[in-house]
């Protein structure tokens, strides 16, 4: 169901300019050059830094664990111009409500950080009504940034769904599968257990007593009646193939046997590493890598029943689920807080990535059949995260709820490029523009109320002091020098800055002035013993 594209790739290329710098050969003067040198910069603002500087160096203003990057013009992503930007644009605006709701600082640092605020600020004061103030929002806003694995040209996308699938609120003969919620003894270590979600990673333990803590059980111990009993039923299902594939997805709708629909969605997992079923079937030959899909390990599972068990069973991960008030028109919500978008939302590395940050996939992926090569060049939102998914350049795409989306996003498991959209913030070049005016000067009133001298009188001032001689005990004569020519005031200026008067000499000290050192005599004490106590007598007529 998962994985990484097995092509192999070329070495990643050096990014910025393939020229050389060229040799300074002018000849008018130093200074000349370097004016015209300043009058260039100010005129023609250069590129951003991160922009001229390779992957692996450490001037960019973010860092991306295991990935490469390569800025890009947007003229040169393929379909950028014809996607329908005005999607993108209102799935991105409600990712901005929970970016905005957020006031103490992420615990854990990340690529982009807080720096999606600024977009969004902006985002949810506009209404557009096309797509193309949506694009031009996107260019205005953003910077295009092609990223993928250090080493690997593409990065790889798959595809998830939200299941519909028949269940009932009690046990009967047909509904034998309990869907759990999270146990009350369930602990992640460095989260509350008052948390409303607990993420996907970390060490899991389950608590014995009061202080012991020990792994907590594994699929097989719970599918065997580990938790049973203790009143975490959610819903009942048919079988184990519909629970597996439920906790694949991270969410399903239950309709019940009295027409009502119960919504399930992700609340947290028992701490062991997710192992996709296919890969074990691949691995087994069981079934071709290039006829894998999840509509192919059903069937196998439905055909065998005995060997689903053991297969399953390979894959410790368990997911537990909290029950969600949604109508049947809501679609699922994601590990951001808020309602996917089929085609739009994407679920990515959430160690690597912030939610919110906007990719643009290029691939050609089987949309229409298992063997059709539909391109795919879409702005999509990050908005969701799973266990399988990890890397910079990965990505689950969500395609709705329903036998069609399934079908659609069992056979999507292809290579893609991926360009992620950085905020302008990060631009150190857009930084220094955005920096604040200094402060005005204060009114003359309060100016005369705490007057100030200047440095550079200051400077002068002690010059003067230096430079006046202290008696004047001669006749001025006249140099026979020529006077010197009047120099430029920057010359000027220079001169003055230069000219440093230098400390007062240290006065003299004859060596008669000094007092004749007495030799050191060490004094002696006497010590003083004192006589021990008389013992005192008194007579029996006293």
């Amino acid at each position: 169901m998962s994985g990484h594209s097995p092509a192999t790739s070329p070495r990643a290329i050096r990014t910025g300019s393939w020229l050389a710098p060229a040799a300074f050969s002018n000849a008018a003067g130093l200074g000349r050059w370097a004016a015209a040198c300043v009058i260039a910069a100010a005129v023609a603002l250069p590129a951003p830094l991160w922009a001229r500087t390779p992957h692996h160096s450490g001037n960019f203003p973010f860092e991306v664990a295991g990935g490469q990057y390569e800025p890009v013009a947007w003229t040169d992503i393929s379909g950028w111009a014809e996607d329908d930007h005005l999607q993108a644009f209102n799935a991105f605006r409600v990712s901005c409500k929970p970016i905005a709701a957020q006031r103490k600082p992420p615990t854990d640092a990340k690529a982009l950080g807080t720096s999606l605020r600024d977009p969004c600020r902006v985002a949810r004061e506009q209404q557009l009504p096309d797509g193309a103030g949506a694009r031009q929002f996107f260019e205005a806003q953003f910077l295009p940034l092609r990223i993928s694995r250090i080493g690997e040209p593409e990065g790889f996308v798959t595809g998830y769904y939200e299941p519909i699938i028949d269940g009932s609120r009690t046990r009967t003969d047909v509904y034998t599968v309990p869907v759990y919620r999270r146990p009350s003894n369930l602990f992640v270590r460095g989260q509350s257990q008052a948390s409303p979600s607990l993420p996907n990673g970390g060490d899991v333990f389950r608590k014995i007593g009061r202080r012991k803590l020990v792994p907590y059980y594994d699929r097989g111990e719970i599918e065997d009646g580990a938790v049973a009993g203790r009143g975490l039923e959610i819903a009942w299902l048919k079988n184990q193939t519909d629970l597996l594939f439920t906790q694949i997805q991270g969410s399903a709708r239950i309709h019940l046997e009295d027409g009502g629909m119960v919504r399930i969605n992700y609340d947290s997992h028992n701490g062991f590493r997710y192992t996709p079923v296919g890969r074990a079937l691949i691995e087994r030959n069981i079934i071709p890598r290039e006829q894998m899909s999840m509509q192919r390990i059903r069937q196998w599972m439905e055909e065998n029943p005995d060997g689903a068990n053991e297969l399953r069973r390979t894959n410790r991960s368990y997911v537990f689920f909290r029950e969600v008030q949604l109508s049947a028109t809501d679609e699922a919500v994601g590990a951001q807080g808020v309602p996917l978008t089929p085609g739009r939302s994407i679920a990515v590395d959430k160690a690597l990535h912030v939610y919110g940050t906007p990719f643009f996939i290029e691939g050609e992926l089987p949309i229409e059949t298992e063997i059709s090569k539909t391109p795919f060049r879409r702005l999509m939102v990050a908005q969701d995260t799973g266990s399988a998914i990890v890397g910079p350049a990965r990505a689950d795409i969500y395609f709705g709820a329903g036998a069609d989306a399934g079908r659609v996003s069992g056979r999507i498991k292809q290579a893609a490029r991926f360009v992620m959209l950085v905020p302008k913030s990060l631009d150190p070049v857009e930084k220094g523009r955005a920096l604040p005016l200094p402060n005005a000067r204060p009114s003359e009133r309060i100016a005369r109320l705490f007057p100030q001298a200047s440095p550079a009188k200051e400077q002068l001032k002690d010059r003067k002091d230096v430079a006046k001689p202290a008696e004047p005990t001669a006749t001025v004569v006249t140099p026979a020098t020529p006077p010197a020519v009047a120099v430029t005031a920057p010359v000027a200026a220079a001169v003055a800055a230069q000219a440093v008067p230098l400390p007062e000499a240290r006065p003299a000290i004859k060596a008669s002035a000094r007092p004749e050192a007495k030799p050191h005599r060490r004094e002696r004490r006497r010590v003083h013993r004192r006589a021990p106590p008389q013992p005192s007598f008194r007579f029996f007529w006293q």
